[in-house]
């Protein structure tokens, strides 16, 4: 049984990077729970520019609808500058992104995923949350290991064990793929979150802000780019047709 004091049953602190995901599940949080703050990671990112977009989802969020305005709460930036320092991989400095040898997009930055959600499970015991949001899938994805739903299953199991809590972590992207992201987020709010999401959230890891397409801002070259101009397409191509892609 817990010896700590009982964090809160309905507040949430989601994974925020500034990305399509994050931006998804940051909507999906706010319709879900009474209060929601937002964490994100410096850790020497080639596309730091993400960084900024968040600002403005932000404020985009908030002026969504008076209920996700004031469940909205703080945002918290965490500086994880030495990640960077001990990954050296394609995200993290200048480098042609391509295959490492082992089979892994060599843009992986080992562990990443693990540390970002250990560092909010530290912060939510600090900010009195319960559930953590996370954009991690294992559909359309770059094949991180850190994505898969074993590895954020075992790790509520040992962050729950480890800090003497009751954490849930979400993961609402685990199963869909980009074009059902869309779809989600249209769920969620409609023609006017999708544009917001298209237009004010970043992927390109190039982070390259200056060539907008129908999909978003991106370089139109990298994989971030690629899986986000094919869920896109697919979307469109759904909802064109009235079903499935």
């Amino acid at each position: 049984m817990s010896t700590n004091p009982a964090i809160s049953s309905n507040t949430a602190l989601v994974l925020f990077s500034g990305g399509q995901d994050s931006a998804t599940c940051l909507a999906w949080a706010l319709s879900r729970f009474d209060r929601v703050e937002t964490v994100g990671y410096a850790y020497g990112q080639r596309h730091a520019i993400e960084l900024e977009c968040r600002d403005t989802l932000r404020e985009q969020m908030a002026a969504f609808s008076p209920d996700w305005k004031a469940r909205l709460g703080d945002d918290h930036t965490i500086d994880l500058a030495s990640l960077g320092a001990l990954s050296e991989t394609a995200l993290t400095r200048e480098a042609e992104i391509g295959l490492s040898e082992n089979g892994l997009p060599n843009t992986f930055v080992p562990g990443r995923n693990i540390i970002f959600l250990t560092f909010a499970a530290a912060l939510a015991v600090r900010r009195n949350a319960r559930h953590i949001v996370t954009g991690v899938c294992e559909t359309d994805y770059s094949g991180y290991p850190d994505c898969r739903d074993d590895t954020i299953k075992a790790l509520q199991v040992a962050l729950n064990l480890g800090m003497d809590q009751r954490f849930v972590l979400h993961t609402p992207l685990m199963w869909i793929d980009k074009a059902q992201t869309w779809d989600l987020t249209e769920q969620l709010g409609g023609q006017t979150l999708v544009d917001v999401i298209n237009r004010d959230s970043h992927s390109c890891y190039m982070g390259n802000r200056t060539h907008q397409h129908d999909w978003g801002y991106g370089c139109g070259t990298c994989p971030a780019c690629n899986l986000r101009a094919d869920g896109w397409r697919r979307y469109q191509q759904s909802r064109h047709h009235g079903g499935a892609a």
